[in-house]
């Protein structure tokens, strides 16, 4: 099992960046480069607690699904989001925000474990850490950079149609 903790400052208040943590459209534009998409569950909008949202996307060349569901939710200051069903033996990623005068402090702790025993272990220290890592950076950074924005492109990540 390894732990993963990110920490990113933004400029916005926490309900805004709890909100948009929140958006399965920019958890998408988010994630690009890797071609994810969301194609069951909740496939646009927010996405709430005990709701789910399946995530497919091409990660070390291979095309992967992960089910993830809302399992804990204490707006606007807390979140939890954990594997339903996927490729690790466990993930579990804990999102916080806190106020810091107008500006939030967002971390993110990210609990994972991969399968196949030993080698799962060996993966997760040489490869899948600093992978994921780069992918919660990644992420973080295009939320920053939407909170931070004017409310005209920040606010078209908040509409859920149903």
């Amino acid at each position: 099992m390894q732990t993963i903790l990110v920490e990113t400052k933004i400029a916005a208040p926490p309900e805004r960046c709890f909100l948009l943590s929140l958006s399965v459209d920019l958890h998408a534009a988010s994630a690009a480069q890797t071609g994810e998409r969301a194609i069951a569950g909740v496939t646009h909008g927010i996405i709430g607690l005990g709701e789910s949202v399946t995530w497919r996307g091409r990660h070390f060349g291979v095309m992967l699904q992960h089910e993830a569901r809302i399992t804990k939710y204490e707006r606007p200051g807390y979140f939890q989001d954990v594997m339903v069903t996927g490729a690790f033996r466990s993930f579990v990623h804990d999102h916080f925000f806190e106020a810091m005068g107008s500006d939030t402090l967002m971390r993110d702790r990210l609990a994972f474990a991969a399968p196949l025993g030993p080698l799962g272990r060996l993966a997760e220290t040489l490869v899948l850490r600093r992978y994921l890592a780069a992918f919660l950076i990644e992420r973080n950074r295009t939320i920053r950079q939407t909170a931070e924005s004017d409310s005209e492109i920040w606010m078209r990540y908040l509409d859920k149609p149903r």
